[in-house]
């Protein structure tokens, strides 16, 4: 299955949140970039704002040697305000998962598509939009069940192909590392 375009439905790493990523495994895998999504990776859909816990996970992130980028479907001010307070830079609209997008982002990063690690909470626009470029993808689940409503809707589809990706044992649940 991961070899036909199923597979560009498959994660290749699935954790509980942004905390619990093993920063160290990416590095060891030759990761240098990561492209981050926004809403419900980083923070809450919508009403979730930076919050010091983040800033001080960037911080462990750019002291490791990794180049973030955060990439996202929203509006513009909110991705301004979260790259200004993150001190890194964003590209908002970016039309997930459309490959020019990514294509875009991991150009800004002035890394080759397989150096660098797509984390979103999302199968049908982060995965998807990463995946047959050559990325990384790491599948986070939601910080929060609100969503916009068509994210809503396929949301349903996402659950459904995650319990057939579990059932056949492809992946397991998500990896819990951190304690908060």
């Amino acid at each position: 299955m991961a070899g036909s375009c199923w597979g560009h439905l498959i994660p290749d790493d699935y954790y509980e949140s942004i905390y619990d990523i093993d920063l160290d495994a990416l590095k060891a895998r030759g990761i240098r970039g990561l492209l981050l999504d926004l809403d419900n990776t980083l923070a809450a859909w919508r009403f979730g704002q930076p919050e010091p816990r983040l800033a001080e996970w960037m911080g462990d992130v750019r002291a490791r040697g990794f180049r973030p980028h955060i990439i996202s479907n929203d509006l513009g001010p909110r991705v301004d305000l979260f790259s200004r307070y993150l001190g890194i830079s964003g590209t908002a609209r970016a039309g997930k998962p459309r490959r020019a997008a990514f294509r875009k982002a991991v150009a800004a990063l002035g890394l080759r598509p397989e150096e660098v690690a797509v984390v979103g909470d999302q199968i049908f626009t982060d995965v998807l939009g990463a995946k047959p470029m050559g990325c990384r993808t790491i599948l986070v689940v939601p910080v929060s069940g609100r969503d916009f409503i068509g994210t809503r809707l396929v949301r349903k589809a996402e659950r459904a192909w995650l319990g057939y990706l579990k059932a056949r044992g492809i992946i397991g649940p998500p990896v819990r590392r951190s304690q908060g």
